[in-house]
Order: structure tokens, then C-alpha cells, then sequence
């Protein structure tokens, strides 16, 4: 590395920047811009339907309360649309292999040792969301008999427990599949 000079009096003032080795994290991936699978795109507008949900529900119980006009449960909706934007975001983030990593080492190793870390990593992600999903299964099982509902507009709260279940396993699946067969989008 070469010392860049200063804009003044052109003494040098530090070394000039590194360029990032691994840029994966600086744009969206290839996948992500084509929204190649069906499921990515079926969960990208379940997410924005949720989120829009979310939000306008939300925009409506802002102005009801400045207009004097209160909208009961709002938060409830908010809450059960929060599920499916959250069930989505993490399944689509899946889908295009999205999710954060740190790079520190990986850049740093052979390619095929970095590939195998990576393969780990999906491994042990498969197993948490696999494990999430029982854990999660297992609460619908003891509370599905109960017709555990929100308190005020009575929202059955089984199936979104349900909706989470299978985005859980269907997380779980994508990451198992990743790193058994090693294959990246």
C-alpha cells in the first residue's frame, strides 16, 4: 500500500483505502434482483402485503386518535401482520442467501476451506430453525385444543403460530439442502 498525499501540501496522510475483497454484502444478489423461484416471489408479497398491512392499519389508528375516533385492536393487526412479514423476510433472505456473515475469515482462506465453513454454518443454521420449529410445534400442540385467540378482535393465534412453523421448516429445509449439496445461488 502506498500513502495517498494530502490535498494541501501533498505529504502523504495514511493508507489508501482497501478495496473490499468480498463484496457479497455490498449489493443485492444476482437471485434477489431476478426473484428467480416462485417461493421467493410468494413470499416477498406476503411480506409486502403484511408490512402494508402493518402500516396502514397503524397510519389509521394514528389519525383516528388525532380525529378523536379510537380503532380498537389496531395493535393486534399490527402484531399478526408482523408475524407474516417476519415469517417472510427470513424464508426470502434464505432463498437468495442473503443472510449477514463475517468475512474476516473467509476472505482470508483457500477457496474450498471457505466453502466448507460455509457449508457448517448452513448446517448448524438448519439445525436452530429445525429446532425452533419443534419448539414451536410443540407450543401449537399444547395451546391448539385451548382456542388461544387476541383479546379484542379474537384472532386465532394457532394459525400464525402455524405459519411460522412452516416458514421454520421450510428455512430449515432450504439451509439443510445448502449444506449437504454445497451449492450457492
Amino acid at each position: 500500500m502506498t500513502d495517498h498525499p494530502n490535498a494541501a501540501d501533498g505529504t502523504p496522510i495514511g493508507p489508501e483505502p482497501r478495496v473490499p475483497l468480498v463484496t457479497a454484502d455490498l449489493e443485492p444478489m444476482p437471485a434477489a434482483r431476478a426473484g428467480r423461484s416462485r417461493l421467493a416471489r410468494a413470499m416477498l408479497a406476503i411480506g409486502s402485503a403484511g408490512l402494508l398491512g402493518a402500516m396502514a392499519t397503524d397510519a389509521l389508528a394514528v389519525a383516528g386518535r388525532h380525529a378523536g375516533i379510537r380503532l380498537f385492536g389496531a395493535i393486534e393487526i399490527v402484531q399478526a401482520c408482523i408475524v407474516l412479514v417476519a415469517t417472510s423476510a427470513i424464508l426470502l433472505t434464505t432463498i437468495v442467501d442473503g443472510h449477514a456473515r463475517v468475512h474476516i475469515l473467509l476472505e482470508r482462506l483457500h477457496a474450498a476451506a471457505s466453502a466448507r465453513l460455509l457449508r457448517g454454518a448452513d448446517a448448524v443454521s438448519a439445525l436452530i430453525f429445525l429446532w425452533i420449529a419443534i419448539g414451536s410445534a410443540w407450543l401449537l400442540a399444547d395451546l391448539w385444543s385451548a382456542f388461544e385467540l387476541t383479546e379484542i378482535l379474537h384472532i386465532p393465534l394457532r394459525w400464525l403460530r402455524a405459519a411460522w412453523i412452516a416458514g421454520a421448516i421450510a428455512t430449515a429445509l432450504i439451509l439443510a439442502r445448502r449444506a449437504l449439496r454445497g451449492a450457492r445461488p
